[in-house]
């Protein structure tokens, strides 16, 4: 196991490797002065940033290798690579122009006090939901226009969570327009930031809605992202993209201070290279906030989720397959390919010591797959709750402050929000022709919780007596989830072929392409996270599929910290 002690430990043990490439970055030697083993050795003791994990970063932060402003500094620099030049992988809208000062100030903290957590002095990328105070320097907007230069009242308070345990907010993420909750256009679209793309394929579609923190995750343009999820935004990027991720469930990170859709789906959630890093993330934004009463229901005290970090995890568990859910999906139940990279799990996790139960079905899945009461639900708290966010802002120079005022503003300014290909409003205009939490609306959140719940999750796992159920990420597998507010936990799985048939996933994307990733998914019950943390680390331990393969050559970037630290 790895509890946060022993990844303290594993700090300490990675300090006396470096003391002595530590001691010529503390003389600051240039690089032409260097020895040639000098060189080698400094070279090989600095992490790689298309890799390196949040104890790499911290133990080199502690040892004195680097300080935070060169960590942040590199990430800048890796942003502008591949951003908005070479592969145009659009997965950042902005940068803060406070983080320098930030890091400096950390990297004094740390000199005079020490660090306040793992995440202390580690650039942090946000989905651009998120908010952050104005005066930092950057804009929060979901990537539309009408929110350009706005003024929120305050942080988030999953941004709170991180500064509090030092971390630095690197930038704004891209992200499908207002969390994908616009029309019907391509994942990973918004107005500002334009066409994110997967760095797997070119042009792949990188899912949405937390598209661009995905995508900067998955080749290092941060140490470590957050999402949104209220149905797949964070599943489905961290299955299209190599990446460990984690939604939770509704009420245990705050929705304070994003930009909503529904209070009872959304959710704010980790993307990270590694189970250990999403853990190390969740441990720090989870719990209760003042400003979000759905937090103040949730169990205490907040679990530490390292602790789950145990490699023999599945060993004894039952694991359920509820196959009506996947089957009864045109998506991925139609493909050959997924159901085959699938039963291959199914056999890492029996060699892993679990019971397999298959099939283990949901008794809700038909009616779950035919039902249109989510919609009801969410187009309901849209227009209530983005009413409310843009009537609750200190500012906003567009004038725009309610959602029928949002639709008009998008038809007003079309080369801003309207481009050819990316016009439809299909999803703003059918929310605000509802009429508030009348019966209707009231049914149909009842419903959903039965059939996601009552006789959907819970139905299952206590039926065939399990521990969680697991379901390749693509497709249906997060609605049950999502409309249960119950938790999803996504790692890598394996990879398209490179003789797949290319498909056509938007005006400018493409899915399924050659090496683009798929991800597996353990669901639970309510507050589960801790058991599918665990399970997933088991699981990811053993495979390492994310190592297997890399991103496009041109969408990874190159530089290092060797380059800021020394410039050669």
């Amino acid at each position: 196991m790895l509890p946060t002690m022993r990844l303290w430990t594993l700090v300490s043990s990675v300090l006396a490797l470096v003391t002595f490439q530590a001691a010529v970055y503390a003389s600051r030697l240039s690089a032409r002065s260097l020895l040639p083993e000098q060189r080698i050795a400094i070279r090989e003791s600095l992490p790689d940033l298309y890799e390196a994990s949040v104890v790499e970063l911290q133990a080199g932060l502690q040892s004195g290798l680097f300080t935070s402003v060169e960590l942040v500094k590199a990430y800048f620099a890796r942003i502008e690579e591949v951003n908005l030049q070479g592969p145009l992988l659009r997965a950042v809208i902005e940068t803060n122009p406070s983080a320098l000062t930030q890091a400096a100030a950390l990297d004094a903290e740390r000199l005079e006090t020490g660090p306040r957590s793992l995440l202390h002095g580690i650039p942090v990328l946000v989905k651009d939901n998120i908010a952050t105070i104005a005066s930092e320097g950057m804009n929060t907007t979901a990537g539309s226009y009408s929110l350009l230069d706005s003024v929120v009242p305050a942080d988030a308070g999953v941004i709170t969570k991180l500064r509090a345990a030092g971390a630095i907010i690197l930038g704004k993420a891209n992200l499908s327009e207002f969390a994908h909750f616009r029309g019907n256009l391509a994942s990973g679209w918004s107005g500002r930031g334009g066409q994110c793309t997967n760095a797997y394929f070119p042009h792949a579609d990188p899912c949405g809605s937390s598209a661009g923190s995905a995508v900067a995750a998955s080749i290092g343009l941060a140490a470590v992202t957050l999402g949104t999820e209220t149905d797949g935004s964070i599943t489905c990027p961290a299955n299209q993209n190599n990446l460990a991720g984690i939604k939770p469930t509704v009420g245990l990170t705050s929705r304070a201070g994003v930009i909503p859709i529904s209070e009872h789906q959304d959710t704010v959630g980790p993307l990270t290279r590694s189970m250990a890093d999403a853990a190390i993330v969740l441990s720090i934004i989870a719990g209760p906030d003042p400003n979000d009463n759905f937090t103040l229901a949730q169990p205490t005290p907040v679990p530490d989720y390292t602790l789950a970090l145990n490699p023999n995890a599945l060993a004894g568990k039952r694991i359920g397959v509820p196959r009506a859910v996947f089957l009864n999906d045109s998506i991925t139940g139609s493909d050959p390919y997924v159901n085959e990279v699938f039963e291959q799990a199914l056999n890492t996790m029996r060699a892993l010591g679990a019971t397999v139960v298959d099939p283990a079905d949901l008794p809700s899945a038909e009616a779950i797959a035919t039902s249109d009461n989510e919609t009801i639900v969410l187009d309901t708290d849209f227009k209530i709750q983005l009413n409310a966010w843009y009537k609750s802002l200190l500012s906003n120079p567009s004038g725009v402050r309610s959602l029928a005022e949002l639709i008009a503003f998008d038809d007003a300014n079309p080369t801003l929000e309207e481009p050819p290909r990316y016009t439809d409003q299909s999803i703003l205009i059918a929310s605000e022709a509802t009429t508030g939490m009348n019966a209707t609306y009231y049914a149909a959140l009842a419903y959903d919780y039965e059939m996601g719940r009552t006789n959907g999750i819970d139905a299952a796992l206590d039926m065939y007596d399990l521990d969680a159920l697991v379901l390749p990420a693509p497709g249906f597998t997060t609605v049950p989830a999502a409309i249960a507010g119950y938790p999803i936990v996504t790692i890598p799985m394996g990879f398209y072929p490179d003789n797949v048939t290319i498909g056509l996933a938007g005006p400018e994307t493409v899915y399924p392409a050659p090496g683009v990733p798929i991800g597996l998914s353990f669901l639970g019950t309510a507050y589960s996270e801790f058991e599918l943390v665990s399970y997933a680390f088991a699981y990811e331990q053993h495979t390492h599929t994310r190592l297997a393969r890399r991103a496009y050559e041109e969408a990874i970037p190159t530089t290092q910290l060797w380059d800021i630290i020394y410039g050669a």
